[in-house]
């Protein structure tokens, strides 16, 4: 079913401002910032946050760094802007962002910090989607979600935590900020759906579908309101349900080799006997999580992300309810969760180094309501400068000091400074970095960070979204396999829609990964996903959302061009760290691994990423710059 594309003049790039003012139009596909070469000065009204149409790797982000990567070009010469600083960090991320605050501690609060970053805002992936419709704010996430386990941060990370305010009592505060029903925010009480194909529209099962999958619940009535063939059905509540042991003509030994050395797919395939069009229904949340469907993880990798199998295994026979029990109740984990996702950790670290950027902002407790002025991200009399649309093409030792070349608005500039950290992805730095070793630069280049897209949805109302009677629903055979309410909590003082009469955002999450596995390694199919983001343009992108909500909600009451009021699409080509996969890397000796010999220092500069640590949680990223700064103080 094709869905026709109208009302360009509110969906192609205008940005819906404070009190439902509309900024002037931008272009979706040329992604222009707020302000251009030729006014240097950020304007009053630059707030990248409240931006529509295509944003993440927008359109002035990446196409310098495109052109340095693959055809090795940047300027021959630069301007030099006669400014020295005890460190550039490249990338305002969490690790770039982390890198300033570590050094500050360190060095004192007098030390000049130079923060560069190629989008128009900071945060790297934790940044936030932003609406003002009918004189409310309406919030979500354009990328990092979550604080996934705090509890659990090491005294590194956690100490940055209560530095910017996210103490223990914050934290508990945070959960009960949290409806029961936000599975987003870690809550596992509200239902989770299943949305699949019935003819012309989709139908959404409901129930909670997570415990479903682990034979928990009323899952036999869940599955026979699939519309599969009953030997299909029949064979996912044997699976489901455990009744019997897949893999019983194999001994312990073996069945051990099994689950590390096959594909979870093969194994639903071979062993369980579901067919290729059913095997998607087991896959979205892997999509989602990690990248690669079933086909690219082991039996033993999909099942510690959540996937079923527990049962199946006989082996785990004698205390397997429990374990599906914790593993089940350890899906959200212990997650917390701003109204922005970690776009608020990053407006928290921001705001304690730049303070004009939010005078009045008190801290957590008004973080998600506060606007921030741009425009005091890069004076000259501050200690920390946070300069965006900025693009570093070299860093290199020059004596005592490190040159940094970057390109603002088109603009070739240099400054120096006495330590650089690289707190961009590993893939970039070699081409930063020409001069450093071909087994360092083969390091860096050896992973490939996980593509996604998330996109918000602005309704005009809830009322058919609440119909489905789901938190958030999975949809394996969508080009968005997720689809949820934006996150409803209250954290940070703001106050989320409270009825299906309030206007609404509508979050969705795509992997681009190609699902059949018939492609190639992990790292192949994420190289796939990337282009396929960057050959999709935000038309394509809206006629997937409209066509997919119109399918899900329309026997609901929903109209898509009465509805839908601006959609924000961030697409992210280069997003989360890649880890290591059974089926497809080998096992290195201890500190031979890629991301240990790429994360090496060089003399006066060091990198800090989540790449270096093999792990895309925020944790990882903050550890990581603590590490780089540990090497240019010490």
């Amino acid at each position: 079913m094709a869905i026709r594309i109208t009302r360009r003049d509110l969906l192609n790039g205008m940005a819906i401002g404070a009190g439902g003012v509309l900024l002037p139009a931008h272009g979706v596909e040329r992604g222009m910032s707020l302000y251009t070469p030729a006014s240097p000065v950020v304007p009053s009204n630059y707030y990248p946050p409240t931006l529509t149409g295509m944003r993440g790797s927008h359109v002035g982000s990446f196409e310098v760094a495109h052109a340095l990567a693959w055809q090795g070009q940047k300027p021959a010469s630069y301007k030099s802007l006669e400014e020295h600083y005890d460190l550039v960090v490249v990338g305002a991320g969490m690790s770039g962002l982390a890198a300033a605050w570590y050094y500050l501690k360190k060095a004192g609060p007098e030390a000049r910090v130079l923060v560069l970053d190629n989008h128009d805002d900071f945060g790297g992936h934790a940044k936030r989607n932003e609406f003002n419709h009918k004189g409310r704010m309406l919030l979500s996430l354009g990328g990092a979600q979550n604080l996934d386990s705090p509890s659990n941060y090491g005294d590194v990370a956690g100490s940055l935590l209560i530095d910017i305010g996210i103490d223990e009592a914050t934290i508990a505060q945070m959960a009960a900020d949290t409806p029961d029903d936000c599975v987003l925010g870690g809550k596992l009480n509200g239902d989770v759906g299943l949305t699949v194909p019935d003819g012309d529209d989709h139908l959404t099962i409901g129930g909670h579908w997570f415990k479903f999958f682990h034979g928990r619940g009323d899952y036999e009535a869940a599955v026979r309101e699939l519309p599969l063939p009953e030997d299909q059905q029949d064979k996912l509540l044997a699976f489901f349900g455990g009744e019997k042991d897949f893999l019983d003509d194999l001994s312990l030994v073996n069945k051990w080799d099994y689950v590390n050395n096959t594909s979870y797919n093969q194994f639903l395939f071979d062993r369980v006997g579901l067919s290729r069009e059913t095997i998607p229904i087991l896959n979205a949340h892997l999509l989602i999580l990690n990248g690669p469907s079933g086909w690219n993880h082991t039996v033993l990798e999909a099942i510690m992300a959540g996937s079923p199998g527990l049962r199946a295994m006989g082996w785990l026979a004698d205390f397997v309810d429990s374990v599906a029990a914790m593993l089940i109740d350890d899906l959200a984990g212990d997650i917390r969760m701003f109204p922005d996702g970690n776009a608020s950790v990053a407006r928290l670290l921001v705001q304690k180094m730049i303070p004009d950027v939010a005078p009045g902002m008190k801290g957590v407790e008004d973080v998600a309501i506060a606007r921030f002025d741009y425009g005091a991200l890069d004076l000259t009399d501050q200690a920390v400068r946070i300069r965006l649309n900025s693009t570093a093409v070299g860093v290199k030792e020059v004596g005592d000091k490190v040159q940094v070349d970057y390109v603002q608005h088109g603009k070739p500039c240099r400054v120096t400074a006495s330590r650089c950290v690289l707190a961009c992805y590993n893939n970039l730095i070699p081409h930063l970095c020409p001069e450093m070793s071909d087994a360092q630069k083969e390091g860096l280049g050896y992973g490939e960070r996980m593509p996604f897209v998330y996109a918000n949805v602005l309704l005009e109302n809830g009322e058919a979204f609440s119909e489905l009677g789901v938190s958030i629903t999975q949809c394996p055979y969508d080009p968005f396999q997720w689809v949820s309410a934006a996150p409803t909590m209250t954290t940070g003082g703001y106050e989320p829609p409270r009825g299906p009469e309030d206007p609404m955002v509508v979050f969705m999450m795509a992997s681009p990964t190609p699902a059949d596995g018939t492609k190639g390694t992990t790292r192949d199919l994420l190289r796939m996903g990337r282009h396929k983001i960057y050959a999709s343009t935000f038309d394509d992108y809206e006629q997937q959302i409209r066509e997919q909500l119109q399918r899900m909600l329309g026997r609901h009451g929903f109209d898509h061009e009465r509805d839908i009021k601006a959609i924000t699409v961030n697409r992210i080509p280069h997003g989360y760290a890649y880890w290591y996969q059974g089926l497809d890397d080998p096992e290195w000796e201890e500190g031979q691994a890629p991301h240990e010999i790429g994360r090496q220092q060089f003399g006066r500069i060091s990198i800090a990423n989540t790449d270096s640590e093999v792990t895309p949680l925020m944790n990882a990223a903050f550890d990581a710059a603590y590490r780089a700064v540990e090497e240019q103080i010490s």
